[in-house]
C-alpha cells in the first residue's frame, strides 16, 4: 500500500493576498486569521480588505505551545476554518488551532524558508523553546496561497534556507526509496514523488541562483516564481510522499554545535544534502558541483560556512553521533556505522573546486 497526500488547491503570484478571503468563503463560514504579530502591520490590511465582511483575527506572538494554542482556540471556539499567516511559528500555531478544532486550515506564507506551508507537520514547543513533538494534521492545508510580492519583500536569507531545504529531497527521497524506508504516511514512497523531487532539484538548478537574486532586489521575476514554487510546494509533495533521509539527520548532528545550532533550518539541510551525496558514495565531482551551486545561492557547503571554526575529532563524533540517531538513517542504500558517516563529514570539508 502507498500514498500520496498533498494539498488540494495552491495559489500563487503577486497580489494573491487578495484572494484569500475569496478561498477561505469557499472552505468555511467562519474565519479565524491566525498571523504573526510583526507581520500584521505588512499585510494585514491588504489580508482585511480580501473578505466581504469583518473577520476576526488573533496575533500570534511567542512558542507553539499548547497552552499558547489552547489560548487562540479560547477566544473563537466556533470558527470553521482557520487561515494561518506569517512565518513558521504563526503557521504552525494556526495548524495546530485546526487540528484541535478538527477544521481546515488555509496556509499563508509571508516568507519561503522551508516546505511547511503546505505540509501536515506542526512542531510543538514548551516554554523553555526545546522541540518537544511534531504532531500531524489529519490532512494537508485546504489551501496554500503565496503572494510572491510579499515573498520578494521579506529579507532574501529567508528564500536562500527554503532553496536548502527543497534541494536535498530528491537525494533523500532515493535514499528512502534504496534503503525499503517508509513516508511519514508509514507506507513506501510512491514513484509520483520521486518525480516530483527531481523536478524540484532541476527547477532549482534552473531557476535558484537568479531567482535569489531577484528576491534581493524585491523583484518578483519568472525564476523568483519557479524558485516558490518548487521551494514551498514540490518540495512538500517530495518529502511527505517521498521519505527523508541523511541529508535532515544531519541538522540533528548540527545542533549539537553551539556556533552552529541557531542558523536556519535550511542552511542546516543544505550543508546535510553534501553529506547525503558522501554518504551514498557520488562522484567527487557530483558533491563538488553541487556544492558549488550552494554558494552560488549563497548557502553553506562547509561546516566553517556555518560557523564552525576549530572543527575537531569530538565535534565530528558528535555531529555523527547525533545523526545516527536519527529515525532516517536506515533510509539509505546500504547500512550506515558511525564511521561511515565521519568519513562523509571529512570528505565534505575537504571538498575543493574542480
Amino acid at each position: 500500500m502507498r500514498i500520496f497526500a498533498s494539498t488540494p488547491f495552491y495559489l500563487q503570484g503577486p497580489g494573491a493576498m487578495a484572494k484569500v478571503g475569496e478561498v477561505a468563503g469557499r472552505t468555511g463560514t467562519k474565519s479565524l486569521i491566525v498571523i504573526d504579530a510583526l507581520v500584521r502591520p505588512l499585510v494585514g490590511a491588504a489580508l482585511e480588505a480580501s473578505f466581504a465582511g469583518p473577520v476576526s483575527i488573533v496575533e500570534f506572538a511567542g512558542e507553539v505551545t499548547d497552552a499558547n494554542v489552547a489560548n487562540v482556540v479560547s477566544q473563537t471556539p466556533d470558527a470553521d476554518v482557520i487561515v494561518a499567516v506569517g512565518g513558521g511559528k504563526a503557521l504552525d500555531a494556526g495548524k495546530a488551532v485546526a487540528l484541535k478544532l478538527g477544521v481546515p486550515v488555509i496556509s499563508v506564507p509571508t516568507i519561503a524558508s522551508t516546505d511547511g506551508p503546505a505540509s501536515r507537520g506542526i512542531a510543538m514547543y514548551d516554554d523553555a523553546h526545546r522541540l518537544t513533538r511534531v504532531d500531524q494534521m489529519l490532512a494537508n492545508p485546504a489551501a496554500v496561497i503565496v503572494d510572491t510580492a510579499v515573498i520578494a519583500g521579506a529579507p532574501v536569507r529567508f528564500l536562500r534556507a527554503g532553496v536548502g531545504d527543497a534541494i536535498a529531497k530528491k537525494f533523500e527521497g532515493e535514499g528512502c526509496w534504496a534503503g525499503g524506508g517508509h513516508t511519514k504516511h508509514g507506507t513506501r514512497p510512491t514513484h509520483s514523488a520521486r518525480a516530483i523531487a527531481d523536478a524540484a532539484y532541476r527547477m532549482l538548478r534552473a531557476h535558484a541562483v537568479e531567482g535569489v537574486a531577484a528576491a534581493a532586489r524585491h523583484e518578483v521575476t519568472e525564476d523568483l516564481e519557479a524558485t516558490i514554487e518548487a521551494s514551498v510546494l514540490l518540495s512538500a509533495m517530495g518529502f511527505e510522499n517521498g521519505g527523508l533521509s541523511i541529508a535532515h539527520s544531519t541538522t540533528r548532528g548540527l545542533m549539537t554545535l553551539r556556533a552552529a545550532k541557531d542558523r536556519l533550518h535550511g542552511e542546516h539541510v543544505a550543508y546535510g544534502t553534501l553529506v547525503q551525496l558522501a554518504v551514498d558514495r557520488r562522484p567527487r565531482t557530483e558533491i563538488i558541483d553541487l556544492a558549488e551551486f550552494l554558494r552560488a545561492v549563497g548557502l553553506p557547503a562547509t561546516l566553517r560556512d556555518l560557523g564552525v571554526d576549530d572543527l575537531n575529532d569530538n565535534d565530528l563524533d558528535g555531529i555523527a553521533a547525533a545523526i545516527m540517531a536519527s529515525p532516517h538513517i536506515g533510509n539509505v542504500a546500504n547500512a550506515l556505522t558511525h564511521a561511515d558517516v565521519v568519513a562523509a563529514l571529512r570528505t565534505v570539508e575537504t571538498l575543493t573546486p574542480a
